[in-house]
């Protein structure tokens, strides 16, 4: 009895080993696509093609500033005696900034003054020398035409004369000279006091009272300051060469500024630079970018105007009169609308793929090469596969799902955004098309294969 038992136990554990091999076989098989893989097909996602807006954008980073600034610099040299500002207040033109001390300046037109009032009294002589020359030579003319002089003494008192004439000239043009070195000096005690050129805000202050500055009249004088005005600012951006010839000119930007994250601004492109910023030139790292400048048409900065009215209706009303700050240096990024395309056929980027159609030709030839003899493969697989290798047909394609097959289609793409790329030719809308896996769409997937949709996603956007 026990014989049975044990002889029953073994036939169960066999079995039972039997069946777990069986399991882990048909297991692998299966995982393998060897068994099983043509009812279940390959496992996709999905979508559907659809009518859509699309706008191509250009991004860009950059930093907010006054679209007009002036930077004050001082025409004469000197010590500040008076600053009439500081950073942060609104000046309005003809406004006294800086007042630099006048006292050498006021000395200089004293000395020049003394020296016109000089060349004057030498005037006064040298017009007195001219009249009795001009006497003694028309005396000694009438002598000479009698006979009575001689020829030398006519000559000298003649050449006399007209040296006389020539220095009461000369003196003229020194009187001239004087008034002229007056006026400047004049000029140069009126630029000590300095007064605000527009209207705007005083920024970037670095001087203080007591200290000295230079003029600019042999080389770049001291920045005292900057006048800008800030209700009218700009983003300077710099864009890669690659996409600077996409935007024009008057192009409608959207804004986003770091220190409002919440919030999007419009704007417009106002210049175009023609010239290259190139950075890292000559290196496996150089990059070429052009400056591009948008202006902030989204009101803004309305209390640093200037106007009561302004800031009367932003302290009555500040939610319906929000008005954003921004301040010079600013970190925003810009995204520039370059082109719209209106109620097209689109579909998510990832979508579009390429495949080389070169290789289907080769496998169409090497089908239709079996019939060959061994020695036509051979004589001819040398030049006829180094050609097919060298030759290329890369062509965008889109997959569409019809009826479980995935069907290979040749497109046409037009522009982009961010998510979707419109479809020229080649899908229609409402075709259910392929948009992943990642890797089963830009290598494994094939014409004609079998697919299971694994998540069908219609409302992709």
């Amino acid at each position: 009895m026990a014989k049975k038992k044990s002889s029953t136990g073994k036939i169960l554990t066999y079995l039972g080993v039997f069946l777990v091999l069986i399991f882990v076989v048909g297991f692998g098989l299966r995982a393998a696509g060897i068994i099983g893989g043509e009812t279940e097909g390959v496992m996709v996602e999905t979508t559907k093609a659809k009518l859509k807006t699309i706008t191509q954008l250009v991004s860009a980073s950059g930093r907010i500033q006054p679209e007009v600034e002036v930077i004050i610099r001082p025409d004469v040299s000197g010590e500040i005696i008076e600053l009439a500002v500081k950073e942060g207040d609104f000046i309005n033109k003809g406004d006294l900034l800086v007042r630099i001390k006048p006292d050498i300046y006021q000395a200089r037109i004293d000395e020049l003054t003394a020296a016109l009032l000089t060349q004057k009294a030498r005037l006064e002589q040298t017009r007195a020398s001219l009249i009795q020359a001009e006497s003694a030579f028309k005396k000694n003319e009438e002598l000479y035409k009698k006979g009575v002089i001689s020829e030398m003494d006519y000559v000298q008192s003649k050449s006399n004369y007209d040296a006389q004439k020539a220095s009461l000239k000369a003196s003229e043009y020194q009187i001239q000279s004087a008034e002229a070195q007056i006026r400047r000096a004049e000029e140069e005690l009126e630029q000590t006091v300095i007064r605000a050129p527009q209207d705007g805000t005083v920024t970037g202050l670095t001087v203080e009272a007591g200290e000295r500055v230079l003029g600019n009249s042999q080389m770049a004088g001291t920045e005292m300051m900057r006048v800008s005005l800030l209700d009218r600012m700009e983003v300077l951006v710099e864009v890669n060469e690659n996409d600077i010839v996409n935007i024009d000119l008057n192009d409608t930007t959207r804004i986003e500024v770091d220190a409002y994250p919440e919030r999007r601004f419009d704007g417009i492109v106002t210049e175009i630079a023609n010239s290259a910023r190139v950075t890292g030139a000559g290196s496996n790292e150089q990059i070429t970018n052009y400056q591009v400048k948008v202006r902030i048409v989204t009101p803004h900065n309305l209390g640093m105007s200037g106007s009561k009215l302004v800031k009367d209706e932003i302290a009555e009303n500040p939610a319906a009169s929000f008005s954003p700050n921004f301040k010079p240096g600013m970190s925003a990024t810009v995204d520039i609308e370059t082109e719209t395309a209106i109620n097209v056929v689109s579909v998510p980027i990832q979508a579009v793929t390429v495949r080389d159609f070169a290789k289907d030709s080769k496998s169409s030839a090497g089908k239709s090469g079996d019939d060959k003899t061994n020695d036509d493969i051979q004589s001819s697989s040398t030049s006829d596969d180094e050609l097919i290798v060298k030759q290329e047909d890369i062509r965008k394609v889109v997959f569409v799902v019809e009826g479980g097959v995935a069907n290979r289609r040749e497109v046409e793409t037009g522009i982009s955004d961010n998510t979707h790329i419109q479809i020229l030719s080649g899908v229609q809308a409402g075709d259910e098309i392929v948009i992943g896996s990642y890797r089963t769409l830009s290598k494994n997937l094939k014409n004609e294969d079998k697919v299971s949709v694994e998540s069908s996603n219609t409302d992709a956007s």
